[in-house]
């Protein structure tokens, strides 16, 4: 098991050699997963672990493929995809372009379920999907929009929870074992690595989604990104959070009100 010395001294090789910052996520939480990696990949020790990982660049992708968490599915939460169909989707209908935000999209499911919002709403011709994660393998995976055709029954029946009234399948195509989904939808997604951080702000959008991923952050780091969140939503926007997740204690709860029973929040226009 790794000790709390050792963590310390593998997260200062991450950001000295990598730039990459882990040392406020949640340590409980980021010792377990390290812990996995080491007994999967076999090390006999952390002296050698860490040394694969200074001397090996090759391995760090793996590192982050493992450490980071990318559990996710398409409409997952319905009750919450219903509320952004029937509701807030209203409201960004009225903007001349709708610029959305997805903060650690993982594999991009929650990206392509917003698509496919947008597309029955009729206003994916005039929105930008701004999909950015930690983690380059994931993001190459919802670059592609292929996932396996297992799944699909889980994601239709969270499709039709939300609202949806459409075959699901009329979005993919089915070959052998995958699916792929249709390029329309991805032709307004646009993919990018962003470390929450210690990334800046790089644009304005009305709706930002960042569902499950500050549960892994420990408390400042929490108020950090919500502050970030607050800086890059236009007065009026929506900030969603994961069913875990709160601004209500944190220093940027003052600019946001709740909206209905879901985890939105909406910024003051002032």
């Amino acid at each position: 098991m790794i000790r709390d010395a050792e963590l310390d001294l593998l997260l200062n090789d991450l950001l000295e050699l990598y730039g990459y910052d882990f040392a406020e996520y949640a340590r409980a939480s980021l010792k377990r997963r390290i812990n996995r990696l080491v007994s999967i990949d076999r090390f006999p020790s952390f002296a050698e672990f860490r040394y694969r990982l200074r001397n090996d660049a090759s391995y760090f992708p793996r590192f982050v493929e493992e450490v980071t968490v990318n559990v996710t599915e398409m409409f997952r939460d319905p009750a919450f995809f219903k509320v952004l169909r029937n509701e807030v989707l209203k409201v960004l209908a009225t903007y001349p372009l709708i610029r959305i935000w997805h903060a650690g999209c993982a594999t991009g499911e929650e990206v392509y379920s917003m698509a496919i919002l947008l597309k029955e709403a009729n206003l994916l011709h005039k929105s930008l999907l701004y999909a950015t994660d930690l983690n380059p393998d994931a993001l190459e995976r919802a670059r592609k929009g292929i996932y396996p055709l297992a799944n699909m029954k889980l994601h239709s029946e969270n499709y039709l929870n939300s609202g949806g009234t459409e075959d699901f399948s009329r979005y993919y195509t089915a070959r052998y074992d995958w699916a792929t989904f249709d390029k329309e939808l991805s032709s307004k997604m646009i993919f990018a690595t962003h470390n929450l951080v210690s990334d800046r702000s790089f644009n304005e959008f009305q709706l930002i989604l960042c569902r499950n991923v500050m549960i892994y952050f420990d408390k400042p780091l929490q108020d950090r990104v919500l502050q970030l969140f607050e800086q890059s939503l236009e007065p009026l926007g929506f900030l969603c959070l994961g069913s875990k997740e709160n601004l209500r204690f944190s220093s940027v709860a003052q600019h946001f009100t709740v909206w209905g029973k879901e985890k939105i929040w909406r910024k003051t226009g002032s």
